[in-house]
């Protein structure tokens, strides 16, 4: 059996490339995590993208969500991150949740939804609370399409409220939220490599 294992991180991140981007740094000591359990890597920023509004597959010329949903299809494990704003994901966020409700309508060769047998971390930062909030969105939005959740699968900061440092510019990762990499990593790549090896039954 193959036991190797890919993780596509989506930064959803409100700052085009190259800005500096908490989302971003805690999405690779993520990834980073992971690759200490064999997992290779893929990135997404999505704000660097055209994602047209919609649920299809492919929302017609100039979507650029066929290709990143190719991306999406490819990997093991997706590390779904994004920043906190008013105490909720970012739009940039939403709108690749939205994108991915087509799959509902998507099977495999067994016909199974065509996410199941993958893996889904959720990935939150922001400099006001709302991080529990926003990991039951993101977890209940993937694992209505087929995503399957690690115990502990949720790595978040929390800055404190109305202050200016952000998660970027901390001199060094806290331990609470080292602790959480290290799990939801372990975890992560655990469950991804039994669905691997022996996934969901057809129904």
């Amino acid at each position: 059996m193959d036991d190797t294992l890919s993780a596509l991180l989506i930064n959803c991140t409100l700052k085009p490339s190259p800005a500096g981007s908490s989302t971003h740094v805690l999405g690779e000591q993520v990834l980073n995590a992971l690759a200490e359990h064999g997992v290779a890597a893929d990135r997404i920023r999505a704000v660097d993208h055209d994602i047209r509004p919609g649920v299809q597959t492919d929302m017609g010329h100039g979507d650029e969500w066929p290709d990143l949903r190719a991306r999406v299809l490819a990997a093991d494990i997706l590390v779904f991150a994004t920043p906190t704003w008013l105490g909720q994901h970012s739009s940039v966020a939403q709108r690749v949740l939205e994108r991915l409700d087509a799959e509902l309508s998507e099977t495999d060769d067994a016909g199974r939804p065509i996410l199941f047998d993958k893996v889904a971390l959720a990935v939150v930062v922001g400099n006001e609370d709302g991080a529990h909030h926003i990991a039951a969105i993101v977890f209940q939005s993937l694992n209505d399409v087929g995503f399957t959740i690690p115990a502990q699968g949720s790595i978040y900061w929390n800055g404190e409220a109305m202050q200016k440092t952000d998660y970027k510019d901390l001199p060094e990762t806290p331990e609470k939220v080292a602790q959480s990499i290290t799990t939801a990593a372990a975890n992560a790549a655990h469950l991804a490599r039994m669905l691997k090896g022996t996934g969901y039954p057809q129904v």
